[in-house]
């Protein structure tokens, strides 16, 4: 058996192959650029491989409700060129494989609880903080998705009373996402993220807005482990930070494990959505395979 997996980004599209046991046959990291040079890439490098099945996680929001007329395309991304692109049909055009369909952070999420950090665990929470924030979601070892996909780097958080930073997001402006991502730091300092201080105060104002989003995050899904990934988390007194004040704001209300052990960095540095996609092909085929059994 081979799996293909694609781990969409709006940058990159990293594309791989991969045997029954999941050893990488190739990958390739292709820019992403229009549509039609980028999937022209896509196709080139898939071609070279009689695929069983194929996982893609994808930049969003997408459509995944399979009785909606936008089922597979991209919908309101900012990416120029890519809203309303039928991503899932012009690869299932292409390859009549079975395929699996989510987004990018859904498949991270689903890579960490199957080989990551959160492996052994049932449910788990990935966030990604880097230029945006995304979250996806595994809950009973399936992929979570309602009548859309989570997009949890759009909550609502409360604002630090001597914060006056506008917000970064073209949606939503103060929402978590456009006072915590990536850009709102160099926005704030004129200093990039990775170039700041240890000692700056803004990594506390960082670590409160990303505190206060897990502690929603607990409260609603209780999940077994939250694991966090992305640029702006290769910073170890970072993740202290927040764990810091995650266990003060919770103030012992619910019964979690301790902060250290519960909210973790990713286990698959820059691979969490490759490994995801690939995994969710696998999954994908066993699904169609029972199908056609009954």
């Amino acid at each position: 058996m081979l799996y293909g997996g694609i781990e969409a980004g709006g940058t990159k599209f990293i594309c791989a192959v991969a045997d029954d046991k999941f050893h990488v046959k190739e990958k390739i990291s292709i820019p992403t650029t229009d549509p039609q040079t980028t999937f022209k890439k896509v196709f080139a490098f898939f071609d070279q491989y009689p695929i069983d099945a194929m996982g893609i996680g994808s930049f969003g929001p997408i459509g995944i409700q399979p009785d909606q007329e936008n089922y597979g395309h991209i919908l309101a991304t900012p990416k120029a060129g890519w809203r309303g692109v039928d991503f899932l049909g012009q690869m299932k055009q292409r390859y009549q494989v079975p395929t699996a369909w989510t987004t990018d952070v859904n498949a991270a999420a689903f890579g960490e609880i199957k080989q990551g950090a959160a492996k052994g665990k049932h449910s788990c929470i990935y966030l990604t903080i880097g230029t945006g924030i995304g979250g996806g979601v595994v809950i009973n070892d399936e992929v979570f998705q309602g009548i859309s996909h989570p997009e949890m780097g759009h909550l609502y958080i409360k604002r630090h009373p001597e914060d006056t930073y506008s917000g970064t997001c073209p949606y939503h402006k103060d929402c978590l996402e456009g006072l915590a991502a990536g850009p709102s730091l160099e926005a704030r300092t004129g200093i990039k993220g990775e170039e700041l201080p240890l000692d700056h105060s803004i990594w506390d104002l960082q670590a409160n807005y990303l505190a206060q989003a897990l502690m929603t995050y607990t409260l609603i899904l209780a999940p077994e482990v939250i694991v966090l990934g992305g640029g702006v988390m290769n910073q170890d007194h970072l993740l202290k930070k927040v764990q810091s004040q995650f266990t003060e704001l919770m103030a012992g209300y619910m019964e979690v494990p301790k902060a250290e052990e519960y909210i973790l960095r990713w286990g698959l540095p820059n691979e969490s959505g490759l490994i995801g996609a690939l995994l969710l092909a696998k999954k994908e085929l066993e699904k169609n395979n029972n199908r056609n059994l009954s």
